[in-house]
């Protein structure tokens, strides 16, 4: 008895203070795509706070019924890595809400999108830097939901013993720098030889130990994020000649990862400037990123000028 009480009143940290805008008594379920119909939930209209939903399993965003919706606006990826799930490999989903804007109560069962739809989606498509809070939620050997609602990047894991969240990462900040670094280097030969110096730099023995920094490569961008804002480093995954935009996608990847990073004192750039500061202009725009420890991007930025 005393054991339960003592881990009851530890969980108790689990629970972040969300602005009075954003709190509700009613539950949150998130939308399962219609490709996941029979193994999801109800759609993320419970909360009575979602007006626009826009995900990368959806060809446009799609707005909550009049009856059940309100005006923010909530980007995600439902499932990031998706390639890990057959060998059981981590994988993770990315959120980020931005602030309200005017409902956009439509419907998306026709095949053009007349001017109401447009101005929707252009609704949609806003800067990180208007992101009122993001996170994602790792799956692999413990469950990790990692949240900021812009005062700092706090941790929590999947107590299953008892079905709660338990804050286990307290106001998480990025180690300066970090020597491991992240790219896909099948592609080395396609990367700006710019790019291909700075890797060629960071395999070579340096630093005190007089090691080259080590290579690590998850093939899941929330894998990749959740040990660097615990060990520091750097991510990229740059454009390249087959793809010249990059590979992620800006609005709901991207984005959402660099306000968490930039919260836990990291810097996300696209190699010119910083993610956040981009306005979409399409709802699956992609972009290449750059995101780490600011040592690190600091150092890339020295080898791309």
């Amino acid at each position: 008895m005393e054991q339960r009480e003592s881990r009851l009143q530890t969980n108790k940290r689990a629970f972040v203070m969300l602005p009075k805008s954003l709190q509700t008594s009613k539950p949150v379920r998130f939308q399962s795509p219609p490709h996941l119909n029979g193994r999801g939930g109800d759609p993320d209209k419970s909360s009575g706070r979602t007006g626009i939903i826009a995900s990368e399993e959806e060809d446009v965003p799609v707005a909550v019924e009049e009856t059940d919706s309100g005006n923010y606006i909530v980007v995600f990826d439902p499932i990031d890595g998706s390639a890990n799930i057959d060998i059981a490999l981590t994988t993770g989903s990315i959120f980020g809400i931005y602030a309200p804007d005017e409902q956009c109560l439509v419907d998306y069962d026709e095949d053009t999108l007349d001017e109401a739809k447009e101005k929707c989606i252009v609704s949609v498509c806003q800067p990180g830097s208007n992101l009122l809070a993001a996170g994602y939620c790792l799956y692999s050997s413990s469950v990790v939901f990692t949240v900021s609602i812009g005062n700092g990047v706090h941790g929590f894991t999947l107590d299953p013993a008892y079905g709660e969240f338990v804050l286990t990462h307290e106001d998480i900040k990025i180690p300066k720098s970090g020597r491991i670094y992240s790219f896909n280097e099948g592609n080395f030969d396609l990367f700006d030889p710019k790019l291909q110096n700075y890797l060629n730099h960071l395999r070579k023995p340096g630093g005190p130990a007089g090691k080259p920094y080590s290579g690590r490569y998850i093939g899941c961008l929330v894998g990749e994020i959740h040990r660097m804002l615990l060990y520091g480093g750097i991510y990229g995954n740059p454009d390249n000649e087959k793809a010249k935009n990059g590979n992620l996608r800006l609005l709901y990847e991207c984005a959402p990862m660099s306000y968490l990073v930039e919260q836990a004192g990291g810097k996300a750039i696209d190699g010119v400037q910083r993610i956040l500061d981009i306005e979409p202009k399409q709802v699956h725009q992609r972009t290449p990123i750059f995101i780490g420890s600011p040592d690190e991007i600091d150092k890339l930025m020295s080898y791309l000028a």
